[in-house]
């Protein structure tokens, strides 16, 4: 397993806050967790709220949890509630059902870590994530095509638009 370096994940983390600029999105916090769950970073913008760290790191941690971005996990949570209150007891870090939490992969398609992203609505959170993994030379599960994804077992997402 290739693991994510500490350079990398604070290029991610730059990354999303670049695209939140762009954006005009409102204060992000952005964590690097590596493949087997760990803080790797977490940094948050001047004016974001409180508990951005608790959320950012339940994204990323239901994201590698069930191998699926946190969009699809909140989807999941929805199609089977008793699976995913078995699952919480199960699971030794947090699961936020949100959006904004994305699978890092590397070219092959391994996960390599997962970033979780919040402050501003889903879809914005969860772009920004995808350009900060772009922006770390990593890519995102919508980044396969569909005989990769097959292949790779992607779960991938419908394809996102700003709200804006």
């Amino acid at each position: 397993m290739r693991a994510i370096s500490l350079a990398e994940a604070n290029q991610i983390i730059t990354g999303t806050f670049a695209a939140a600029r762009k954006r005009k999105a409102h204060a992000l916090a952005a964590i690097v967790l590596d493949a087997g769950g760990r803080v790797k970073a977490f940094q948050k913008q001047d004016g974001a709220s409180l508990l951005r760290f608790e959320i950012a790191y339940g994204k990323a941690f239901g994201a590698l949890a069930l191998n699926r971005s946190s969009r699809q996990v909140l989807a999941k949570a929805k199609e089977k509630p008793a699976f995913m209150a078995s699952l919480t007891e199960l699971a030794d870090g947090p699961l936020f059902l949100e959006a904004g939490g994305q699978l890092i992969r590397d070219a092959t398609g391994e996960i390599v870590g997962a970033l979780g992203v919040t402050g501003d609505v889903n879809e914005v959170d969860d772009l920004c994530a995808i350009d900060g993994i772009h922006a770390g030379g990593f890519r995102a599960d919508a980044d396969f095509d569909a005989e990769a994804a097959k292949r790779l077992n992607i779960k991938v997402d419908p394809p996102l638009k700003d709200p804006r």
